[in-house]
């Protein structure tokens, strides 16, 4: 097992409710309403819940505090998969410290929980994997193919590694036809690379201020 300052979270706390990554310099969720962001960015950015269909598949880049999965959950009135690459997971304890923040699903969230640090759980009616892994030794040797990608790593600029060329192209490759993504960022590097990969990118209104995020299809 690594050492919990090589393989942990490594956290500090913002307004005693907001986790900031010390190793990325980067909050885990919006300051302006992490949840909210949750449903702009990465829910309606996929065009969800409308295309969920039993069996269908999300899949993750950053798992962090599992809000992106608890928010899929809250919405989901079908058999569904979630798959959720993370490199740094949090302990059971700073969980539950982040999802206080979001009173509205803590049924959800406990659920999150009860199964944590197993790396299958149930959620609501998606049955989630975490693989805990650096995402770009990881994707490549995936079997999965999703429906809908989350990219929701750290900042492109702090966090380079889960925006790079190769890996954008090994989300493509895990991508179903007619498959989409989202993300918060509409960095231009990001862009070009999913673009190179085979996406259609297109920006979307940002939330909360932010002018543009990012979305595509397949």
């Amino acid at each position: 097992m690594q050492r919990p300052d090589q393989s942990s979270a490594d956290l500090d706390w913002r307004e005693g409710a907001i986790p900031v990554s010390r190793r990325f310099d980067d909050p885990y969720f919006s300051l302006n309403g992490g949840l909210d962001e949750t449903r702009h960015v990465f829910l309606a950015g996929n065009n969800l819940p409308a295309r969920l269909r039993p069996g269908f598949h999300v899949a993750e880049l950053g798992f962090g505090t599992g809000l992106n999965l608890l928010a899929l959950a809250q919405v989901a009135t079908v058999p569904m998969r979630f798959t959720s690459f993370e490199a740094f997971p949090m302990s059971p304890d700073e969980l539950a410290r982040a999802h206080a923040a979001f009173p509205e699903l803590a049924p959800l969230a406990a659920q999150l929980r009860d199964g944590w640090p197993g790396r299958r759980l149930t959620v609501g009616l998606v049955e989630a994997e975490i693989v805990e892994a650096d995402a770009r030794q990881a994707l490549p040797a995936w079997a999965g193919r999703a429906d809908a990608w989350f990219l929701d790593g750290f900042s492109p600029a702090k966090n380079p590694e889960l925006w790079g060329e190769a890996l954008m192209a090994e989300v493509a490759r895990h991508t179903a036809p007619g498959g989409t993504f989202a993300t918060y960022t509409a960095a231009g590097h990001v862009r070009r690379a999913l673009a190179a990969a085979g996406f259609q990118v297109a920006r979307a209104p940002g939330f909360a201020g932010k002018r543009h995020m990012s979305r595509g299809q397949l």
